[in-house]
């Protein structure tokens, strides 16, 4: 088994037309505010696959699983005769993989979350503890106003659910402060119904932050299957919540954007033939949202586990390469987008920072990683050459896959 924390789950169907929500569902006038973590906890302790994998983390280190991950990928593409994915650029004849000037600074602050959802890709949950110290969310907040800072237009905060995590609120003003033209939160919905979060919506409006919220579905079954039971219906509230504030209405540029991933081995739909159908499908309960967000599975960690266990990954990997799109090539969000993690090592993107493949350069981080201590600017990362392994693929496949939704 592969990775760390993990929930196995009834794989759900497809998010579909045919996967209809219950007519003019009205939430309780009264918003719940008990918090989603025992709950949770209580579905890691009863869940036997994780407690078997946990004992082989003490065993082994994650690291030795990280290893295992990436030889299973590349298992899969040898027994099928396919090139990895830097042969496959290259046969494409994608332009070189290296970094431009840096636009987006995303920070992920820490992988402490009230979920532990099946597909996470960064293997969050409420028994994680590793979280950003000040002294390294201050160290962000001054490249924002250092050297190459010029070209950086949004600060894009995740985790974890970032909001959880005590330097979450302090990022937020010191960005506005420093000018950043926009200010994402990667926001679960349900830590809006988290005790103590009950000013987040109000803050998050008064600072005027884009929330990119996830929701796999608009089906409750969906949802609770990749998510934990409960979460459709606190997320629905917590949708509610960001509406009653503006967020997602027409005309107050407080900006909702709801995020699929699929629930199998399968790629992302179109977001544009998608959209209409969640849109839809949430004003039963009286939801409005700004945009969809289609992003594929990338088969890493908790998914790629997924896959291993039922002999899938073969099967995906497959479709991976059999759907690569040159054309995704220079929108792929590593040309532009520096990744720090909670203790201020950079990378590429999120997911290479789940596999701790640093951005080229030596620093003083875990086994020489460059860190944010360790460069005077931003502008200094221009034209390295980008870390890549075959998890790349899943970026390249289809309509192409980013934070930002399709290429």
């Amino acid at each position: 088994m592969l990775g760390s924390t993990r929930l196995v789950r009834p794989a759900p169907a497809p998010c579909s037309a045919r996967s209809r929500t219950p007519r003019c569902w009205v939430m309780p006038a009264t918003t719940s505010r008990t918090s989603l973590v025992p709950d949770t906890l209580k579905d890691m302790a009863e869940d036997t696959e994780l407690q078997a994998h946990l004992a082989e983390l003490a065993a082994k280190g994650q690291a030795a699983l990280t290893r295992e991950e990436a030889r299973a990928r590349q298992r899969s593409l040898d027994n099928l005769g396919l090139p990895n994915f830097y042969q496959m650029a290259s046969q494409k004849g994608l332009k070189p993989l290296e970094r431009s000037p840096a636009t987006t600074l995303q920070l992920n602050i820490g992988l402490y979350c009230n979920q532990a959802c099946n597909h996470c890709h960064v293997e969050s949950s409420p028994k994680r503890t590793e979280m950003m110290d000040r002294r390294t969310a201050d160290r962000c907040l001054e490249l924002l106003r250092g050297p190459g800072a010029s070209t950086i237009t949004c600060l894009d905060i995740t985790g974890g659910a970032p909001e959880l995590n005590t330097q979450f609120r302090h990022l937020v003003e010191g960005a506005r402060a420093a000018g950043v033209r926009e200010i994402i939160d990667r926001c679960n919905l349900t830590v809006l119904l988290e005790p103590g979060q009950e000013d987040l919506a109000a803050f998050l409006a008064r600072h005027r932050v884009r929330v990119v919220a996830s929701l796999p579905c608009y089906s409750d079954a969906n949802v609770d299957a990749q998510r934990g039971a409960g979460v459709f219906e606190r997320s629905i509230q917590g949708l509610q919540i960001l509406n009653k504030h503006g967020y997602g209405q027409p005309g107050t540029a407080l900006q909702l954007d709801l995020v699929y991933n699929p629930g199998g081995a399968f790629l992302a739909p179109s977001q544009a033939k998608l959209e209409p159908a969640y849109k839809s499908e949430l004003a039963n309960y009286g939801v409005t949202f700004s945009s969809l967000i289609a992003l594929n599975n990338m088969p890493v960690k908790r998914f790629a586990d997924w896959l291993v266990r039922r002999g899938k990954m073969d099967e995906y990997m497959q479709l991976l390469v059999n759907s690569f799109n040159p054309a995704s090539g220079d929108g792929l969000m590593c040309r532009s987008t520096v990744s720090v993690d909670w203790s201020g090592r950079l990378y590429d993107c999120d997911f290479n920072q789940q596999l701790e493949l640093s951005m080229a350069g030596s620093g003083t981080g875990t086994a020489g990683a460059l860190t944010v201590f360790d460069i005077k600017g931003l502008d200094e990362l221009a034209g390295k050459k980008i870390a890549c392994d075959n998890h790349c693929y899943g970026c390249t496949a289809g309509s192409g896959s980013s934070c930002g939704g399709q290429l």
